[in-house]
């Protein structure tokens, strides 16, 4: 029972935090038409949810040692409800990205305090394997803002979609304080603001994090930027699908992201049992993560469908390196140390959505309003090459890493 009441409040906790990142994939089409959007103002907007993300990821690591993962991400998830209300009747492109960014801001904790919470009450030989379980909601929260947003979309339009989204994140608060126990005697962590801060300086100084940091944030940085935006437009102007197939294949990326999850997690575990280390199941995935980008970069179309659901499938792995990186530190760190590999990812998710529209802005638009297919071509390259430093860097310094 104590399982369940932990597990399943942070699980819809981040059942939310994924719909709301990835939804504009589905309603990019209204936003266009009804707003008269470039893919650079597209990007920039759908991209602030990252940028809220991000900057608010430091505080929340000493908010989540301090205040613990409970209270801490059911206040938050109120300021997503307003976020969500304020995208909802915005009239501009300004109003829409401060809501977004209010969205960003109050799922910042979907993730990050259910790890913490993870590594209070459960024994850390099954942290991977539940860690996957977390991340599996997350897919079912993206496969939702696919088809089902679709078919939302046949009742009301994408303003009224985000009244509901609202509600939602505002359920989701409650149930998250008043259903996760209390447990006071280990959630929170002692010490004055200095001395939480003098522990965020510790973990930047921290060579076992700079080891391993950029692998993870150019894996995850592309992946999220491209998952939760521009696949739906990559399907549209590449591949030539109308509306309702560009949402039916992107709910079978969700479905495989789903299955990433749930497989990598229990692959890496099993192989654990064996003496393999996650970390190198880690960097296998990832390596089959960038080959698959390349095919996209080739623009395979005849084979975009599978190549699309193997991107959904393999871009999970990096999420494998929060369950790692944590054991190089003390556990009253976890929750700086997971915060602070968030900083650098979603940062960087941001710049990459961003500058992946602003990428296919370079060329001119078609005559029927999509997208050149060079842009992608040439945008979804710079992102590989990044991952590629990435893997070449831990290359550098394997041999060292013992974690």
């Amino acid at each position: 029972m104590t399982l369940l009441r932990v597990f399943i409040p942070f699980a819809l906790g981040y059942f939310l935090s994924y719909l709301l990142r990835v939804v504009n994939a589905v309603i990019a089409p209204d936003l266009v038409r009804d707003l008269g959007l470039s893919a650079a103002d597209l990007g920039l907007l759908t991209s602030t949810n990252f940028l809220a993300f991000a900057a608010f990821q430091l505080p929340l690591g000493i908010l989540l040692d301090r205040f613990g993962p409970r209270r801490t991400e059911s206040v938050l998830l109120l300021f997503a409800a307003g976020g969500a209300y304020i995208f909802a009747v915005s009239g501009g492109l300004s109003g829409l990205m401060f809501g977004r960014a209010l969205i960003g801001l109050g799922t910042s904790a979907c993730l990050m305090a259910a790890f913490k919470a993870y590594v209070m009450w459960f024994p850390k030989e099954r942290i991977p394997l539940i860690n996957s379980f977390q991340m599996t909601a997350g897919g079912f929260g993206a496969i939702t803002g696919t088809m089902p947003v679709e078919m939302t979309l046949q009742l009301t339009d994408w303003r009224g979609l985000f009244v509901v989204l609202g509600g939602l994140a505002a359920l989701v608060s409650a149930v998250l304080y008043f259903v996760v126990p209390k447990r006071d005697t280990v959630e929170t962590v002692p010490g004055t603001l200095a001395e939480q801060l003098a522990g965020v300086a510790l973990i930047f100084s921290s060579p076992i994090f700079w080891r391993i940091a950029p692998l993870c944030v150019a894996s995850q940085s592309t992946f999220l930027g491209i998952q939760s935006l521009w696949s739906g437009p990559w399907l549209t102007d590449v591949s030539g699908l109308g509306r309702e197939a560009v949402a039916e294949v992107l709910s079978l990326i969700a479905v495989a992201m789903v299955g990433g999850f749930i497989g990598v997690g229990t692959i890496a575990d099993w192989l654990g049992r064996f003496g393999v280390r996650t970390i190198n199941v880690a960097l296998v995935g990832m390596t089959a993560f960038a080959g698959i980008q390349l095919c996209l970069v080739l623009q395979l179309v005849e084979i975009a469908l599978p190549l699309w659901m193997l991107f959904g499938f393999f871009g999970t792995t990096g999420i494998l390196l929060y369950a790692v990186l944590p054991t190089g530190f003390p556990p009253e760190f976890a929750g700086r140390v997971i915060t602070a590999m968030n900083v650098l990812t979603f940062g960087a998710a941001f710049a990459s959505q961003w500058g992946i529209g602003a990428i296919i802005n370079l060329w001119p638009e078609s005559a029927g309003g999509g997208y050149d297919p060079a842009g992608y071509r040439v945008a979804f390259a710079v992102m590989l090459s990044i991952q590629l430093f990435g893997l070449l860097w831990y290359g550098l310094f394997r041999r060292d890493i013992r974690i």
